[in-house]
């Protein structure tokens, strides 16, 4: 490897002055600065490279396209990759959700969902349902609309007086229930999901819109699985009340999880709108997708139409590089890989848990998976929030070249999990290699703050 190389003053920021080293290139779940070190990418960017780096059928179908044309406006054009696309991402949608809206990312695709809701009630005469519940914790994007159903209050605070922030309820973090050992996992679900019927009624059934909810958690509660009957639950307080359910597949979409859609694991609870984006085109483009049913979508376009758009929906280029990615998730199975590897690198974080008992839970589907710090596993308090862990430990992680992604668990002000998402594409040996390096992240932390472990 050669010496460490001076670089200038840079004239970008983003959420803070820490600088990384400059990228060269990805190869497979590996990416590689230009001074030669390779780091495992063990949480896929922000759960995004579902197909791994630089895949070569994704590229050059990419490269095809470029040839022809990188772009042409929807008003003015139908290209084919876009109508190739819906209609490949249709025939994997639930149910009746066989119409495609695409844009640039995961807060586009949630802001299309709470419009496309929006213009369907004023077009079928319900134009006094506009609120749209959604749960705490939660995150569902960063623009103003896709903050006001987020549940996350270090990301909500500087803009509440800038935007309508919507009605919460609390999302079902059983693992946390005071009564965990006294009743079941199910009673406790269906006690989180009644939480809705009550929101419901507390702000006027007829002035609710939709429930909007992540299927399996994200960055904001750590790849929660829902416990049995929640969904099934929601899907039928939503049907009494006539509320759109809206799932947010942003980052559950394309896999991740073991299934094509997190949805996919509770047929019964089969949502009325999906968004996704990630790994839909996994890192190669920007692009995203709103599915949606006919019967919701042909009122509003009666109506005059649709009133939202973005300049790059339907890009070709983009789509050339979604529609490859799909194409790959089926060549490889990657929707099986996911299912089995994630049984593996779960099993692995779980006997990471018996060594570490700071290590308080271990979660997830698939290749969505988290582990979550705390004091002790019988009060599952978080740790000093002075211990800066969820910052501390990827640090250490990042020190061992081992990518992983962190986030505040309890509200985004205090806890720590720890997301542990690579590429769908990863080996046994590549999940040997993320252990190991985990392993020696947790010693060092460990030792620093006088945790325990076992030997």
């Amino acid at each position: 490897m050669s010496e460490p190389v001076a670089r200038p003053p840079s004239h970008l920021f983003y959420q803070s002055r820490q600088r990384r080293p400059l990228l060269d290139r990805g190869e497979g779940v590996y990416l590689y600065d230009v001074e030669g070190n390779a780091y495992l990418d063990g949480s896929s960017g922000a759960m995004v490279s579902n197909i791994g780096h630089s895949n070569p059928r994704v590229i050059e179908a990419m490269r095809r396209q470029i040839e022809k044309a990188t772009f042409g406006y929807r008003l003015h054009f139908e290209n084919e990759p876009a109508e190739m696309l819906a209609a490949e991402t249709a025939k994997r949608m639930p149910g009746d959700l066989d119409r495609i809206f695409f844009v640039s990312g995961g807060s586009e695709a949630v802001e299309s969902c709470l419009k496309l809701a929006r213009q369907y009630a004023i077009a079928v005469g319900q134009a006094q349902r506009w609120k749209v519940i959604s749960r705490f914790p939660s995150y569902h994007g960063s623009t103003l609309g896709a903050l006001s159903v987020t549940g996350m209050a270090s990301m909500t605070a500087p803009f509440a007086p800038m935007m309508r922030e919507m009605p919460k309820i609390p999302a079902p973090t059983c693992y946390l229930d005071p009564d965990r050992d006294e009743t079941s996992l199910e009673e406790r679900g269906l006690r989180y999901a009644e939480a809705l019927r009550e929101q419901i009624r507390r702000e006027g059934a007829d002035t609710v819109l939709a429930f909007i909810v992540e299927p399996i958690g994200g960055a904001s509660t750590g790849a929660l699985v829902p416990p049995p009957g929640y969904l099934k639950r929601i899907r039928e307080i939503c049907d009494e009340f006539g509320v759109l359910l809206i799932y947010d597949e942003v980052m559950t979409g394309a896999g991740r999880t073991g299934k094509f859609l997190g949805a996919d694991h509770w047929p019964e609870a089969a949502p009325d709108i999906i968004a996704m984006s990630k790994g839909f085109a996994a890192g190669y483009a920007p692009l995203g997708a709103m599915a949606a049913p006919k019967r919701l979508v042909e009122p509003v376009l009666d109506k005059g139409g649709f009133i939202h758009g973005y300049t790059y929906a339907g890009n070709p280029m983009a789509c050339a590089a979604g529609l490859a990615v799909l194409g790959e998730i089926d060549r490889l199975d990657l929707v099986g890989a996911a299912e089995r590897q994630g049984a593996t690198l779960k099993a692995r974080l779980q006997a990471l848990q018996q060594r570490y008992p700071f290590i308080i839970d271990v979660r997830g589907e698939g290749l969505l998976l988290a582990f979550e710090l705390g004091r002790d596993r019988e009060s599952m308090a978080p740790l000093p929030k002075e211990m800066n862990g969820f910052v501390e430990l990827v640090e250490e992680a990042y020190k061992r070249k081992l990518i992983l992604y962190s986030r505040r668990t309890r509200g985004g002000v205090d806890g720590e999990h720890f997301l542990v998402c690579p590429p769908l594409i990863v080996t046994d040996e590549q999940i040997d290699e993320i252990i190991e390096k985990l392993s020696g992240a947790l010693d060092a932390f460990a030792d620093r703050h006088d945790l325990p472990r076992a030997a």
